[in-house]
C-alpha cells in the first residue's frame, strides 16, 4: 500500500548539487535544464491555468524526486504510482513534501494584489520590494548559479537560468502586471570599459527585456541600471532604450537618477531608474513623480547604525603588509592624477557605493578597534593590523542595501560580496514602485 504522510518530507537538502545518474541537476551553471526550477515555480503557482501546458515536465519532475527519494532515502512507498504523482502534484505541501520551497523568509503574500516577474534577478532586491507592497513574483530569472542558490534559500524558488534561450522564456506565463528588472549594467558602468550596445554579452540583454514586453505585454515596467547609461555614447544608447520601450507600446516617465542614501540606507548609490506604462491604459507619465528623498541631513542613517553589533571575525581585519601595498596603490594614482585607492569611512557618514572587483571593497573600510584577539585564522602576510583597519562584513553589506535581517547568507564571502554589490538598493526601489503602483490604481 502507498503511503504518504508528512513523515516523508523532501528537502532541498537530500539532493546533490551535480548531474546524477537518474539525471537530476541542482546548482550547475544555468538553472534552465533544472527541474528545480519548472518544479519550485509550478508549487508556487499551483492553481494558475498556465502551468498545465508543463503538466507532462511536472510530473516526470515528480517522478524523479520522489525515485530519488525512495532508493535513497528509503521514502516509505510501495510503488510510486500515477495516483500518487496526481496526488502530490495537487497538494504537495498536504504530505509534507517539498516544504523547503515554503519555510522560507520572504514567501509570497497569500493574497496578492497584483503580479510580477523578476528578471536579471539576482537575489531578489526587486522581489522583497515588490512583495512588500503586495505582489507576488509569477516568474525569476537568474543566470549566476550562487545566485541562484542565494535566491532559492530566501524564497523557496530556483530561477530559470539564461533569459536568452526561448526554453527560458517559455515558462513565462502569458499575463502579469508589472516586468522588473535590474538589466547587466557592466556595459554602460562608468567604471568599466563602457562599451553599451556593442558588448554583446551584456549590453544586448535589454532587448531581452524589450521582447518579454513585446510578447506578453504586461501594464507596467521598472528597469534599473547605473547612472552612467544617462551618459553613455553622449546620451544615444538611453535615447535608443527609451525609443524601443515606446514603440513595444509603452508610455515611459523620464528616467531619473536616486541616490539610495535619500532612502533610508547609509549608502551613497545613485542609479538610474526608467518606469513605464502600456499605452493603453492611458497613463499621464508627465504626472508620474518619483519618490522624494525621505532621509536627508540630520535624520539620514550613518554607517555605524548597519556595524556589527558584536565584534566581526578576525578574517575581515586587514594585514599590515595589506595595508601597505595599498597605500603605494592609492600613492601612485595620486601621482598621476587619478582619485583610485582605498578609503576608510567615517563611520558617523555614509559608505561609498558597493561594487564588485577591483577596488571595490577597499573603498569601503572602516575602523573598529573592538578586536583583541589578533591571531589570523586565515593566511596572510605580515601579521593583523592594530589600528583596527578592517572590510565591511557580506551584513554589512546587506543591511547598506536595505535587505533584512532575515535574509539568509548561505554562499562564502567573496560570492556574497557580490551578490550584494550586484543588488539594487531596496528601500529607494520599493519607494519609487509605490508611486508606480499608485499610478496604475492598484495601491
Amino acid at each position: 500500500m502507498n503511503k504518504l504522510n508528512s513523515t516523508n518530507e523532501i528537502r532541498i537538502s537530500d539532493f546533490p548539487e551535480e548531474i546524477t545518474e537518474d539525471g537530476l541537476k541542482f546548482y550547475g551553471e544555468t538553472s534552465y535544464e533544472n527541474q528545480m526550477a519548472v518544479l519550485s515555480h509550478y508549487l508556487h503557482n499551483n492553481g494558475n491555468d498556465e502551468t498545465a501546458e508543463h503538466k507532462g515536465e511536472i510530473i516526470s519532475a515528480i517522478r524523479e524526486f520522489l525515485s530519488h527519494k525512495q532508493f535513497h532515502q528509503k521514502l516509505n512507498l510501495r510503488e510510486i504510482s500515477d495516483d500518487v504523482i496526481e496526488r502530490v502534484k495537487e497538494d504537495a505541501i498536504q504530505f509534507g513534501l517539498f516544504d523547503d520551497f515554503f519555510k522560507v523568509p520572504f514567501p509570497a503574500p497569500e493574497t496578492p494584489r497584483f503580479t510580477f516577474i523578476d528578471l536579471f534577478a539576482g537575489i531578489g532586491g526587486f522581489r522583497i520590494a515588490f512583495q512588500n507592497l503586495g505582489g507576488k513574483c509569477v516568474y525569476s530569472s537568474e543566470f549566476d548559479a550562487k545566485a541562484q542558490e542565494s535566491y532559492l534559500a530566501n524564497y523557496g524558488e530556483m530561477p530559470f537560468g539564461d533569459i536568452t534561450k526561448e526554453s527560458t522564456k517559455s515558462y513565462i506565463p502569458r499575463y502579469f502586471d508589472i516586468l522588473c528588472g535590474g538589466f547587466p549594467c557592466q556595459a554602460f558602468s562608468l567604471a568599466g570599459r563602457r562599451l553599451g550596445f556593442k558588448d554583446e554579452t551584456r549590453g544586448t540583454l535589454f532587448f531581452e527585456i524589450e521582447s518579454i514586453l513585446r510578447k506578453h505585454q504586461p501594464k507596467a515596467f521598472f528597469l534599473e541600471n547605473v547612472k552612467g547609461l544617462a551618459i553613455h555614447d553622449k546620451g544615444r544608447t538611453l535615447k535608443t532604450i527609451l525609443e524601443h520601450l515606446d514603440n513595444a507600446g509603452y508610455d515611459v516617465v523620464p528616467p531619473k537618477i536616486l541616490n539610495a542614501m535619500d532612502y533610508g540606507v547609509p549608502q551613497h548609490r545613485e542609479r538610474i531608474y526608467i518606469v513605464g506604462f502600456r499605452k493603453d491604459l492611458h497613463i499621464d507619465v508627465n504626472k508620474f513623480n518619483y519618490p522624494e528623498p525621505r532621509t536627508t541631513g540630520a535624520n539620514r542613517p550613518r554607517f555605524r547604525d548597519v556595524m556589527e553589533k558584536t565584534v566581526p571575525s578576525v578574517k575581515y581585519y586587514l594585514s599590515t603588509v595589506y595595508i601597505e601595498t595599498l597605500k603605494r596603490h592609492r600613492a601612485r594614482h595620486e601621482a598621476a592624477g587619478h582619485g583610485f585607492g582605498y578609503e576608510i569611512i567615517d563611520t558617523d557618514g555614509v559608505a561609498n557605493a558597493i561594487v564588485v572587483g577591483g577596488m571595490g571593497r577597499e573603498r569601503n573600510l572602516v575602523i573598529d578597534k573592538r578586536l583583541r584577539d589578533f591571531t589570523p585564522i586565515t593566511n596572510i602576510k605580515g601579521e593583523v593590523n592594530r589600528d583596527g583597519i578592517r572590510r565591511m562584513t557580506p551584513r554589512e553589506w546587506a543591511r547598506l542595501q536595505g535587505f533584512p535581517e532575515e535574509f539568509r547568507i548561505v554562499v562564502a564571502d567573496a560570492s556574497a560580496y557580490k551578490q550584494f554589490g550586484n543588488s539594487v538598493a531596496i528601500p529607494a526601489i520599493q519607494a519609487t514602485a509605490e508611486r508606480e503602483l499608485q499610478m496604475l490604481g492598484i495601491i
